[in-house]
């Protein structure tokens, strides 16, 4: 409670502040809430699990002179050539227009330093793009926005994507003033003018449609590229299992924490489920289906933030994990450096998430040409693979000490969790107990 409210009053749990704010901006606009960034409630997440690591009963690595090997290879199930990063963490998808230019090269530099792939986005491949990732996944989008079979031969790996974790069975959003010539001539798009894609494929209504299709990007491409079939996190299991059906060499898995750049709050907030619940789904269905680590590999997203996520999403058998919102912030945005121009925009530094509006101030998320120049695609690219490298050496820290030789080595073994909620829904023991709750 704020220092201006008297201490005997007493807050609503249903209608706090924000929810008052929210109505009445509603019955004032008559229009529904437009934001990036991701969801905001409290959700059973990685925080709620813990490492058991190596004392007795089990054996730890010692310090850095004993190797804990962190490659990671993608594609091995049909592409003729498979894709090979030195890092399990990529960087996921955000297109051209969302992010600037120089966001978008800053992002391919500093996953190339650290030899791991970037992802094009929605809006196609742009050419300081592909010149800066040494391995760029091309992302193959509802709305075929920039979308061309030569960009396609020129990508390392094609991501189908079905569904994303912040807006599962919804479109995306691209305002009129993030729109520019350059936008959109790549998306064939009118000048300023509102943009919103597509939910689905045009070209397909199912998983028998979607099996066509694959086989059509990998005839384009005389079967090199890897292809990969990204979902957002709802009816997993099932969702995994058709994706595998379909022919994907991997699968990737976002669940809701993960960002956007626009929709609506309401979609954000309640649509989708935690990843923590829905990467033990996919492993089941991988398991089942007897290709878990044994031909289809799983990325999940949504809400990686640290080494122990990452070492979190391996030991419940992902194979690799991307993030987008973290990068952004390791690139600047919300840094503090801004704030004054942040509270100009009726934000601050920390709760910036009005991406849609093209206004910026860190240049990431903009169009605007002068502030786009406050990003230094070099400088930026130097701070993305710093951050990379130290997600991967917490990784590594914790695999030691669960006396793991190779980061994909952690397994649900090695996990326990903090509350029933985070034990049911990750499918690991309450802590001090042997108990998961909904088995025997």
């Amino acid at each position: 409670m704020t220092r201006d409210v008297l201490p005997h009053l007493r807050e609503s749990a249903t209608f706090d502040r924000a929810v008052i704010h929210e109505i009445q901006r509603a019955a004032e606009t008559g229009i529904y809430d437009i934001r990036g960034w991701g969801a905001k409630r409290r959700v059973p997440h990685f925080d709620d699990l813990l490492f058991l690591g190596a004392s007795m009963s089990r054996y730890p690595l010692e310090g850095y002179r004993e190797k804990c090997a962190t490659n990671v290879v993608l594609g091995t199930r049909y592409a003729k050539k498979p894709i090979e990063i030195s890092t399990p963490i990529t960087i996921a998808g955000m297109s051209f227009g969302a992010l600037s230019a120089q966001a978008k090269e800053a992002l391919g530099r500093g996953a190339s330093i650290v030899g791991t792939s970037t992802t094009t986005g929605d809006g196609g491949m742009t050419p300081e793009e592909r010149e800066h990732s040494k391995i760029l996944v091309y992302q193959y989008l509802p709305s075929r926005y920039g979308m061309n079979p030569d960009d396609l031969r020129k990508a390392d790996a094609i991501e189908v994507v079905l569904g994303q974790g912040a807006k599962p069975g919804g479109g995306g959003m691209l305002l009129g003033q993030k729109i520019t010539e350059r936008v959109a001539k790549m998306r064939t798009l009118p000048v300023g003018v509102d943009q919103r894609s597509a939910c689905r494929h045009p070209d397909w209504t199912g998983p028998d449609d979607l099996a066509i299709k694959i086989e059509e990007l990998r005839e384009i491409t005389d079967w090199e590229k890897p292809i990969y079939v990204k979902i957002g996190a709802t009816r997993t299991y099932y969702d995994v299992k058709l994706a595998v059906k379909a022919g994907a060499d991997v699968v990737v898995l976002d669940g809701m924490q993960g960002g956007t750049a626009a929709t609506q709050e309401v979609f954000i907030e309640h649509v989708g489920i935690p990843i923590l619940a829905a990467i033990p789904q996919a492993v089941q269905a991988l398991q089942e289906m007897n290709v878990h680590r044994n031909g289809v590999q799983l990325i999940v997203s949504g809400g990686i933030r640290t080494g122990a996520d990452v070492a979190k999403a391996l030991a419940l058998g992902a194979d690799a994990v991307a993030i987008g919102t973290a990068a952004l912030i390791a690139l600047g945005c919300n840094h503090p450096r801004w704030d004054a121009e942040y509270r100009k925009l009726g934000s601050a530094a920390g709760f910036y998430d009005d991406y849609h509006l093209g206004q910026d101030p860190a240049g990431i998320s903009t169009q605007d040409p002068e502030l786009a120049k406050r990003l230094d695609p070099v400088v930026g690219g130097r701070r993305i693979a710093n951050y990379l490298r130290v997600l991967t050496m917490e990784a590594q820290i914790i695999a030691r000490a669960c006396g793991k030789s190779h980061l994909l080595n952690l397994e649900p073994e090695d996990l326990v969790a903090l509350t029933v909620e985070a034990a049911a829904m990750a499918r690991v023991p309450l802590a001090g107990t042997n108990w998961i709750p909904g088995e025997s």
